[in-house]
C-alpha cells in the first residue's frame, strides 16, 4: 500500500503542485521569520558581548524603581562615588559614564539616526595614556573642552563628516554648532543598529545630561583572579539611595533579553500572518485531496476488493499527503532562508543592523518540517477517511455516491450554531467596559461559523450574478452551473480569499476610522497654530518656549510641562500650562468652572478631567492637598472640570506654581498661537528662531494629522504586504480548484466542443466561473470585516476613545472587490487555456 501511494503521487506531480506551493509559501514564511530574528538577536547580542566586555560591575540607577520618566531629573552618581568604587579591593579601574539623548543633523539638516537611538556620552580619559579604552580612536583626537565632539566611524561615513567640520546637533532643543575633532570605533549595539554616538568632553557632557561632577553610571573592571559575583558584594555597600550594582554577565543578559523582547514581538506578528497563510493552504489541501479521492474511485474500490482494508486505504492517502508535505517543507526551508538573507541585506543596507551570519538553529529546521507536514497531513485527514469509505461495490460505477443530504444538514446545523453563538458573543461585548476576550472569541466563532455555511450561501449568492452572467449567453449560464454543482468545493475555495479579505477590510475600516476621529478630534480641541516639540518626544530646555514667546509673529505660548505629585499618598501626574494663555491655544470642554480657576497663584487652581473629577468626588470649589517632588506640599481648589480625549487631558495647573518646586523644569511641548495663523512664513519664522534645529518638530493641526496618519498607512501597508501571502495562497486555491474541475469535466467540456461551443467560449465559461467563485468569496470577506470593524470599533470607545465614529472608506471596499474579480480572472488563466486545448475526440472518449 505505501508503494502504491508513493506511486500515486508520483502520478498526480502536476495536480499536487498547488499545494506543494500553498504548503512551501507558509513554511516559508515561519522558517523565514525565525531564522531572520534569530539572526538578528544573535548579531546584537554579540555586538552587545562585545562592547561589555571590559565590563565587570556596573552601578546603575535602580531598575525597578517607579520613577516617573517625564517627572524631574534621573539620579545621579558624584565624584565620590566613583573615587570609593576605584579604590575598592579588587577593582582595576573605573570610569563614570554620563549619557543621554542628543540629536545629530546632517549636511543638510537632517536628523541622522533613527530619534531614539541618537545618543551621547563623555569620553572619559584613563590611565597613564589618558585615552578611553572604550572609544579607540580611528582618526584625529579625543574632545577636551566644550565646543568639540567625535562621532562614530559608521555616522561619520554616513554623513560624510570628517575630522575639523562643523556639526549642528540639539541635546534638549537649543541648537548647538560643535567642531568634529575626532572619528572613533566602537562596538555599541545602537550604532550597529543604525543609531549615533556623539561624544563630549567628560566636563561638558555632564553639564548636558546630569550636573556638573555627576554621572548616570558607574563601570568597573576588576583585577585578575577577582570574580564579577565577588566584586558586586563588595561593592553593595557603597550604593546610594535608588541605586543598583549588576555584573558585567547580568547586563549582557539584560541586553539580551531586551534584544529578545524586541525581536519577539515582531516573530510573533510575523508567525500570526504566516498561520493564516497555512490556514488558508489547508482549503487547497483539502480541495486537492477530495478531488483527487473523487478522481480515483474506481481505483481505491478495487483495492479493497482486493483485500485492502479501510485502515490501509487511509493510511495510504494520510502517506500521500505526508510525502507531499516533506516536500514542500523542505522546499519551503530553504525558500525561507533566502527569504531571511534577503531581509538581512536588506536591513544591512539601510544601517539597521550588525553584521553577522545567518543563523539557522536546529529548533528552525525541526519547526519547518513539523509544520510542513502536520499541516498536509491534517488536511487531508477527512478526504482520506472519505476514501476509506468506498466499498468495493464502487469499482463496478463509474463514481461513487456524492455526500448524503444528512451530512450537509449537520454541516448547515453546525454552521448557523456556530454562527449564531460567534455573532451573540461579538454583540455582548459591545455592551462590556472591557470586552477584549468575548469579542476575540466571537469573531473567531463567527468566521468559522461563516465558512461552515458557505457550501449553503453559495447557491442563493451565486445566484444573483444571473443577470450579469446572461449578457455571456451560454457561456456565462455555464459557469453559473459549474460553480453551484459542487458547493463544498465551491465554498472552500472561496473561503481562502474570504479569510484574507476579512483582515485586510477590517484593518482598513478600523484605521480609517481612527484617523478620522483623530482629525476631528485635533480640530475640536487644539485653538494652537502651532506645536513645538523634540523629534523623538524628549523633554524640551525652557529656552524654547521663551524663545518663541519674544517672536513679533507669536501672540501666545505655553509650555506643556509633566510632574509627578503624591495625593492621598498615590502618585498622580500632572501638567503645568500658562494659566493666562492656555484658553486661546486648548479648547476644552468645560461641564463645570473654566480655565479662569488658573490664573490666581495666591491661591492655586486646577483644572481636572470629568474621569478623574468624578471618581475623586471633586467638583468646581473642592480642595485637596498635593505634595511636590521637593517634598513641600500645597492646597488646590479644583477650578473647572473638563471632558477630556486624547488629545487634552488629566490634570492641570499654572506653572508659576509648579516650577518652583522642581530640580529641572522641562518641557514636553510647547503650544504656539499665531498672529496670522498658520502659514508658510510664520513657520518658517519659527524655524529660524530654532536655529533650524532638526531635532524639533514644529508642526500645525494639519502637520499633526499627516503625521499620524503616515503611520497609520505604513502600519497597514506592512500589514497589507504580510496578508498579500495569504490572498496569494487563495489565488492558488482557485487555480487547483479549476485546473482539477477542467480535468474532471473533460469528458463534458468535448461534448460541448463538439455541439458548437468554441474555444473562446470555452475560456470564457472557465474564467467567468473562476470570478464568480473570487467574487463570492470576496463579498463574504468584505461583509464580515466591515461587521467585525464595528465590533472593534465599540471596543475602542469603550477604552475613552469616544471620538471614535465607523467610517466606511467606499472606495477602498470597491477596490477589494475589483481586487477579488482581478484574482478570479487571472487565477483561471492557465486552467482556461488547458481547457479549449482539449481535443474533443479524445475528451469524449475519456472516462
Amino acid at each position: 500500500m505505501l508503494r502504491t501511494a508513493l506511486r500515486n503521487v508520483l502520478a498526480h506531480k502536476a495536480r499536487l503542485l498547488m499545494t506543494v506551493l500553498a504548503v512551501l509559501l507558509g513554511v516559508a514564511f515561519v522558517s523565514g521569520t525565525m531564522v531572520f530574528t534569530s539572526t538578528i538577536s544573535q548579531a546584537f547580542e554579540k555586538s552587545s558581548q562585545s562592547a561589555l566586555s571590559e565590563v565587570d560591575l556596573s552601578i546603575r540607577e535602580d531598575a525597578s524603581s517607579d520613577r516617573d520618566e517625564f517627572g524631574g531629573a534621573p539620579p545621579s552618581l558624584d565624584q565620590r562615588t566613583l573615587d570609593r568604587v576605584e579604590r575598592l579591593d579588587g577593582v582595576s579601574s573605573a570610569t563614570g559614564v554620563a549619557s543621554g539623548f542628543a540629536a545629530l543633523a546632517d549636511k543638510n539638516r537632517d536628523l541622522v539616526g533613527d530619534g531614539w537611538e541618537t545618543r551621547g556620552a563623555n569620553y572619559y580619559p584613563s590611565g597613564a595614556d589618558k585615552t578611553d579604552p572604550r572609544y579607540p580612536m580611528a582618526d584625529g583626537r579625543a574632545p577636551q573642552r566644550g565646543g568639540e565632539v567625535a562621532l562614530d566611524e559608521k555616522t561619520a561615513e554616513r554623513t560624510g563628516y570628517r575630522v575639523g567640520d562643523t556639526v549642528v546637533m540639539s541635546v534638549d532643543g537649543p541648537v548647538r554648532k560643535e567642531r568634529v575633532t575626532g572619528v572613533f570605533r566602537t562596538d555599541d549595539g545602537n550604532v550597529a543598529a543604525g543609531g549615533t554616538l556623539v561624544l563630549f568632553d567628560n566636563r561638558t557632557a555632564q553639564q548636558l545630561f546630569t550636573e556638573p561632577g555627576e554621572y548616570t553610571e558607574v563601570r568597573a573592571k576588576a583585577e585578575s583572579g577577582v570574580s564579577q559575583a565577588e566584586l558586586k558584594s563588595r561593592a553593595e555597600p557603597l550604593l546610594p539611595k535608588g541605586f543598583e550594582a549588576v555584573t558585567g554577565k547580568q547586563l549582557a543578559d539584560d541586553e539580551a533579553q531586551m534584544i529578545d523582547e524586541q525581536m519577539s514581538s515582531m516573530k510573533t506578528s510575523m508567525l500570526a500572518f504566516a498561520g493564516i497563510a497555512l490556514f488558508v493552504g489547508v482549503f487547497i489541501i483539502v480541495n486537492t485531496f477530495t478531488m483527487l479521492v473523487a478522481q480515483r474511485t474506481k481505483e481505491l474500490a478495487l483495492l479493497r476488493a482486493v483485500g485492502a482494508s479501510r485502515r490501509q486505504v487511509t493510511r495510504a492517502v494520510r502517506f500521500e499527503a505526508l510525502a507531499v508535505g516533506l516536500v514542500a517543507a523542505v522546499l519551503g526551508l530553504g525558500a525561507g532562508v533566502g527569504i531571511a538573507a534577503a531581509l538581512r541585506s536588506f536591513a544591512g543596507s539601510l544601517g539597521g543592523m550588525p553584521e553577522g551570519p545567518l543563523v539557522v538553529t536546529g529548533g528552525t529546521v525541526a519547526t519547518a518540517l513539523l509544520v510542513g507536514m502536520l499541516v498536509t497531513v491534517l488536511a487531508a485527514w477527512l478526504p482520506a477517511r472519505r476514501a476509506a469509505r468506498i466499498p468495493p461495490v464502487a469499482a463496478m460505477g463509474s463514481q461513487y455516491v456524492p455526500s448524503s443530504k444528512r451530512g450537509l444538514l449537520v454541516r448547515n446545523t453546525l454552521g448557523a450554531l456556530l454562527s449564531a453563538a460567534g455573532g451573540a458573543l461579538v454583540l455582548f461585548s459591545r455592551s462590556l467596559d472591557d470586552g477584549k476576550m468575548p469579542l476575540a472569541v466571537g469573531a473567531v466563532l463567527l468566521v468559522v461559523g461563516v465558512f461552515v455555511l458557505t457550501p449553503l450561501l453559495s447557491r442563493p449568492l451565486i445566484a444573483l450574478s444571473a443577470p450579469v452572467l446572461r449578457l455571456f449567453r451560454v457561456s456565462g449560464k455555464l459557469a453559473r452551473l459549474n460553480a453551484v454543482r459542487t458547493p463544498r468545493r465551491t465554498a472552500a475555495t472561496a473561503s481562502a480569499l474570504m479569510i484574507g479579505l476579512t483582515l485586510i477590510t477590517g484593518l482598513t475600516v478600523v484605521a480609517g476610522s481612527a484617523q478620522q476621529a483623530i482629525d476631528k478630534m485635533a480640530t475640536a480641541s487644539l485653538k494652537a497654530d502651532y506645536s513645538v516639540s523634540m523629534a523623538n518626544y524628549n523633554p524640551l530646555s525652557p529656552d524654547v518656549e521663551q524663545k518663541l514667546s519674544s517672536l513679533d509673529e507669536v501672540t501666545a505660548t505655553s509650555p506643556m510641562r509633566s510632574a509627578s505629585v503624591e495625593i492621598d499618598d498615590e502618585t498622580r501626574y500632572v501638567t503645568g500650562v500658562d494659566g493666562r494663555s492656555i484658553g486661546e491655544l486648548v479648547a476644552a470642554d468645560f461641564t463645570a468652572g473654566s480655565w479662569s480657576g488658573l490664573g490666581d497663584t495666591r491661591k492655586p487652581g486646577v483644572v481636572v478631567e470629568e474621569k478623574t473629577a468624578e471618581s475623586n468626588g471633586w467638583d468646581v470649589g473642592s480642595t485637596f492637598e498635593v505634595a511636590y517632588e521637593d517634598g513641600a506640599k500645597q492646597e488646590l481648589t479644583v477650578g473647572g472640570v473638563y471632558k477630556g480625549n486624547q488629545a487634552v487631558g488629566g490634570m492641570m495647573i499654572d506653572n508659576r506654581v509648579l516650577t518652583p518646586h522642581l530640580a529641572k523644569p522641562v518641557d514636553m511641548q510647547v503650544m504656539v498661537k499665531a498672529a496670522h495663523g498658520a502659514d508658510d512664513e510664520t513657520k518658517a519664522a519659527i524655524e529660524r528662531a530654532l536655529g533650524g534645529n532638526p531635532a524639533l518638530l514644529v508642526e500645525d493641526r494639519e502637520d499633526i494629522s499627516e503625521s499620524i496618519s503616515q503611520t497609520i498607512s505604513i502600519v497597514l501597508n506592512v500589514l497589507y504586504g504580510l496578508l498579500a501571502m495569504a490572498v496569494l495562497v487563495a489565488v492558488l486555491g482557485v487555480v487547483n480548484t479549476l485546473a482539477m474541475s477542467v480535468y474532471e469535466r473533460g469528458q463534458e467540456i468535448g461534448m460541448l466542443r463538439a455541439i458548437g461551443l468554441d474555444r473562446r467560449g470555452v475560456k470564457r465559461m472557465v474564467r467567468l466561473e473562476s470570478v464568480v467563485i473570487s467574487l463570492f468569496g470576496g463579498v463574504l470577506g468584505i461583509l464580515l470585516g466591515v461587521f467585525l470593524a464595528w465590533a472593534v470599533g465599540g471596543a475602542i470607545v469603550s477604552q475613552g476613545f469616544d471620538a471614535y465614529e465607523l467610517v466606511l472608506p467606499w472606495d477602498s471596499l470597491g477596490l477589494f472587490l475589483l481586487l477579488s474579480a482581478v484574482v478570479g480572472v487571472l487565477a483561471a488563466v492557465w486552467p482556461a487555456r488547458r481547457a479549449a486545448r482539449l481535443n474533443m475526440l479524445e475528451a469524449i472518449k475519456s472516462e
